[in-house]
C-alpha cells in the first residue's frame, strides 16, 4: 500500500536549527581562540627576535672596545675610552673599532657609542666624530622596549668585578685607555625578568 510522503514538523525544524546554531558557535569560538593563540605566538616570536638583536648589538660593540680616549666638547679635558656607572644620562660610553665605511665617507672607523635607558626603552647613541663639539648631535637608535634597568659590570686586570669604570675614577694616563678583561651586561626586562650576558673584551 502506498504511503504518502511525510515532511518535517515545525518542532523538528526548530531542533535542527538549534543544533546547527550551537555547532556554529562552537566552531567560531574555536577559530577565534586559535587565531588569538596564533597572534600571541607571533608576538612572542617577535619579542624573542628583538631581544636577540639587542643583545647581539651590545655584544658586538663591547667585543670591539678600543683604547682611545676622547676630548671633552669644551676644553682640553680628556674622557676615558670607557666610562661606565658614573654618568646620569649614559649607563655606558666607550670607543669601539670596526665601524665599516663601505661608502668611503670622510670619517674614522672608530666610533663613540653610548647606551642609555629612558621610559621608552634602551637606546644606542653614536657620534660621527670622536672629539666632538657641543653642536654634534648623536644618532639615536632604540634597541629594545620593555626594559626596567640595564647594568654593566667590569672585570679588572686583577680579576675583580667592579661597578664603575675606570675603577680609580679615570685619573692618570693609564686609566684613560684602560680596558676591562670582560664586561657583564644585566638586562631586567618587564616580561622576561633578568638576562645576563658576559662579553670578553679584545686586547
Amino acid at each position: 500500500m502506498h504511503r504518502p510522503a511525510r515532511g518535517f514538523t515545525l518542532m523538528e525544524l526548530l531542533v535542527a536549527v538549534a543544533i546547527f546554531a550551537v555547532v556554529g558557535v562552537l566552531a567560531l569560538s574555536g577559530y577565534t581562540e586559535l587565531q588569538q593563540q596564533s597572534v600571541y605566538a607571533e608576538q612572542r616570536l617577535e619579542r624573542i627576535r628583538q631581544v636577540q638583536r639587542a643583545v647581539q648589538t651590545i655584544a658586538q660593540d663591547l667585543s670591539q672596545v678600543e683604547p682611545r680616549a676622547i676630548r671633552e666638547p669644551l676644553g682640553d679635558t680628556r674622557v676615558p675610552a670607557i666610562v661606565g656607572g658614573v654618568s646620569v644620562e649614559y649607563t655606558l660610553r666607550f670607543t669601539r673599532a670596526g665601524w665599516s665605511n663601505t661608502a668611503g665617507l670622510p670619517r674614522p672607523t672608530l666610533q663613540r657609542v653610548g647606551f642609555r635607558l629612558d621610559t621608552e626603552g634602551l637606546w644606542r647613541d653614536h657620534w660621527n666624530v670622536l672629539d666632538r663639539t657641543l653642536a654634534e648631535e648623536p644618532t639615536r637608535r632604540k634597541l629594545l622596549e620593555g626594559v626596567n634597568s640595564v647594568t654593566f659590570r667590569f672585570l679588572s686586570a686583577e680579576r675583580n668585578w667592579v661597578d664603575r669604570w675606570p675603577p680609580d675614577g679615570g685619573t692618570g694616563e693609564t686609566a684613560l685607555d684602560a680596558r676591562p678583561a670582560a664586561i657583564e651586561v644585566i638586562l631586567d626586562l618587564q616580561d622576561w625578568g633578568e638576562l645576563r650576558r658576559l662579553i670578553e673584551v679584545a686586547g
